[in-house]
């Protein structure tokens, strides 16, 4: 029997029951007819998925982006998810879907998850202040930081400094030990500089408030932020990992930069220092299931948060809440998204939860051009899931 067949009979069976005596012309003209639009149907969703996974290789090779690797999800399903390119510019390393990507600021919402764990379970208070976790550095401090919150840090409202893997200073040199040492130096180094000027409570982009997120969130669960970020993937069951892929396998993902230069393994200490704002990495299928999860929570359908908390993380402050940017689309929906650039690897995120779909972009090189191809893609998801 075919799969049309069986699906006839599940469906129809009462009728043929019914009317097998008196018109099997008719039941076979219907059964017919039904196996031309299942077949119709199967056909068009498959060539649409092809024609979308044709349409991004095509802008991938064009675009010059070694590895493109994309997902259309809801929160229950995967609509679509492709690998394609290569791992590496000059080395036979075909792109798989368990490929592993650095994914930038899209760290910054599994921060700010974290904060909220930890708040739910009251072992923060988003109204926590910075220095009634590290009263050691007050003294050492501007004071113009003095009253910053927990929430303050990780919505960008505290006049840090921006900071990035670019700047000059401060140098490796200025901090000795561990890699925890080290960070803790740049937290100190950052406390010392003078505040952005900016208007209360307004956007104030910095990565180092992250930093300092991280370390509250240390402090609170006396362990460190990678065991706190293994913890909640063991618990979601997703494998998130630190750093540039390759350090640890190198027929993973090699990031690219402006040039297509492959970046050899090795650790990026300013994006050490920066761990909890923008450098973890995951596969694809791993932050499929974090993105449902988030689709989930935003419908009222997790059990971790309520919805009003996982509405708050997306959409409870202004322009950039906690991790996340968002607006109002076209069809005056809540959409929430970012994008990751750590320097060799871009990724984008898209959540509109009311359409109750997500798009998720990863390549292995941070140029203007994998930029480019990230914008044309986008927009023919949108047109081809109606997304707006």
């Amino acid at each position: 029997m075919s799969i049309a067949d069986l699906f006839f009979c599940v469906h129809f069976g009462s009728f043929t029951n019914l009317a097998v005596n008196k018109a099997p012309l008719i039941i076979c003209k219907m059964k017919h007819i039904f196996l031309s639009f299942f077949v119709l149907f199967s056909f068009n969703s498959i060539a649409r998925c092809q024609d979308l996974a044709h349409f991004a290789d095509s802008i991938r090779e064009a675009y010059l982006v070694p590895e493109l690797v994309y997902a259309v999800v809801s929160a229950d399903s995967i609509f679509e998810m492709h690998a394609l390119g290569n791992k590496r510019v000059g080395a036979q390393l075909p792109a798989d879907i368990n490929d592993r990507f650095r994914i930038g600021s899209n760290t910054k919402a599994i921060t700010g998850f974290i904060a909220a764990r930890m708040v739910k379970n009251g072992d923060l208070s988003w109204d926590t202040k910075f220095f009634d976790k590290f009263q050691e550095l007050r003294s050492k401090s501007n004071e113009g930081y003095f009253d910053m919150t927990l929430l303050d840090l990780l919505t960008f409202r505290t006049g840090l400094i921006k900071y990035t893997y670019t700047d000059s200073l401060p140098l490796k040199e200025q901090f000795s030990g561990t890699e925890y040492f080290q960070r803790y130096g740049f937290m100190q180094w950052v406390l010392q500089r003078p505040p952005v000027p900016h208007a209360k409570h307004a956007l104030c982009f910095s990565n180092p408030g992250y930093t300092l997120a991280g370390f509250m969130e240390e402090r609170a669960g006396a362990k460190s932020y990678q065991i706190l970020v293994s913890e909640l993937g063991n618990e979601l069951g997703i494998d998130f990992g630190f750093g540039p892929p390759n350090a640890t396998d190198t027929l993973q993902p090699w990031g690219h930069d402006a040039n297509l230069i492959p970046e050899p393994p090795a650790d990026n200490y300013k994006l050490n220092w920066l761990m909890a704002a923008g450098n973890l990495n995951v596969s694809m299928p791993g932050y499929v299931k974090w993105i449902q999860l988030q689709l989930n929570g935003l419908q009222g359908k997790s059990t971790l948060l309520t919805q009003k908390e996982f509405e708050f993380l997306h959409f409870g402050r202004p322009e950039f809440a906690v991790g996340w940017f968002w607006e109002k689309n076209r069809a005056k929906h809540k959409v929430s998204h970012n994008t990751g650039n750590p320097g060799t690897f871009l990724s984008y995120v898209y959540v509109d939860k009311d359409a109750d779909k997500a798009i998720i972009i990863f390549s292995n090189a941070q140029t203007a051009k994998a930029d480019e191809a990230f914008g044309l893609l986008i927009d023919e998801i949108k047109s081809k899931y109606g997304i707006l």
